[in-house]
């Protein structure tokens, strides 16, 4: 297994982190536990849930799986999507701070490592968040703080509060990223090795696009299984879709499936320390793991570069970001 940094601290993270957004929904809590123990077992250290993955059913699998193997996981979740009344959503210290207690309790664990604001919010100061964070690493309930899906100038501006009122500093981002939305090589990935922040993308497949599950003519039924159709149309889209099939033909020539190919150069992209999986079965997992028997030439990532240029998107993966204006072509 491979490891990296998390940002400027000295913990040391797989490459592959298992993300547990299926567990308790698609997956059931064995097969979420096997496929959990199973990437211990393979040296993956990393795991990112969140208190909203499946009515917090999530969390409550994760901490089960760990109860013998704590020590062995880096362990991760989020804060700020909804999970009930008017307080417990958003940024507040109030939900920040009562999440945090409730996923402990979740978790069935006595701190988390990596404590993470799930989304941004605009009209709450940043001292606010920052001081419940602060409060809670120095109450031994979390050991570091980081984001996801912020703006660069966001995640800029917080690092100087932190640094001006001596407040422990936001350590990592977890962003969208694959070869279908590149968008954060423009600001976020420099800004990130500016000021050393690690960088765990989520979505590296393209919601399955990447990994062949949805071909160019046939219906979106993800779109229709979810019931969120502008969410999923502006990810899932025609145009995706044939920019996937271009990819499909560089991944044929190169000798690896899509979906080893998509991950592989993510993984291998400036910057990125660790890169987000959802498997959903052993299977996923195995795929998943078989990137570290391949490289990446210099050749394919140039034909890559031509597909999707750097900078660039083809599909929206920032459409439930809060500040992401741009709007993309479907077809």
């Amino acid at each position: 297994m491979e490891y990296r940094s998390l940002g400027r601290t000295g913990v040391q993270v797989s490459t592959l982190c298992i993300g547990c957004m299926n567990f308790g929904a698609a997956s059931s809590e064995a097969e979420s536990i096997e496929i959990i123990h199973a990437a211990l077992d393979t040296g993956i250290n990393f795991l990112d849930t969140a208190n909203g993955y499946a009515g917090g059913e999530s969390e409550r699998i994760v901490g089960k799986a760990l109860a013998d193997r704590r020590h062995e996981a880096v362990l991760a979740t989020k804060v700020y999507f909804p999970t009930g009344g008017v307080n417990e959503r958003g940024l507040s210290r109030y939900n920040i701070i009562n999440g945090c207690e409730a996923s402990l309790r979740r978790l069935n664990t006595d701190h988390i490592d990596l404590y993470q604001l799930h989304r941004p919010v605009f009209d709450i100061p940043a001292d606010e968040w920052l001081r419940a964070l602060d409060d809670l690493i120095r109450a031994g309930k979390v050991r570091y703080i980081g984001v996801s899906t912020f703006p660069a100038w966001l995640t800029v501006e917080a690092i100087h509060t932190s640094d001006k009122l001596g407040l422990n500093r936001f350590v990592s981002e977890t962003p969208p990223y694959n070869l279908l939305d590149r968008r954060i090589e423009n600001e976020l990935v420099p800004m990130a090795q500016r000021y050393g922040m690690a960088i765990l993308p989520w979505s590296p497949l393209g919601g399955g696009v990447l990994a062949g599950k949805y071909p160019v003519d046939e219906p979106d039924q993800v779109v229709k299984r979810l019931g969120q159709t502008e969410l999923y149309k502006e990810r899932i889209s025609r145009r995706a879709r044939v920019v996937a099939e271009e990819i499909r033909a560089v991944a044929d020539a190169a000798g690896m499936s899509m979906a080893q190919l998509g991950l592989l150069w993510v993984k291998e992209q400036p910057g990125i320390t660790s890169v987000i999986i959802g498997p959903r079965t052993m299977q996923h997992l195995t795929d998943a793991l078989s990137i570290y028997a391949l490289s990446l030439s210099a050749d394919v990532a140039a034909q890559l570069d031509e597909i999707n240029p750097p900078g660039s998107a083809v599909a929206n993966f920032h459409n439930n970001s809060n500040w992401m204006k741009m709007k993309l072509p479907l077809d």
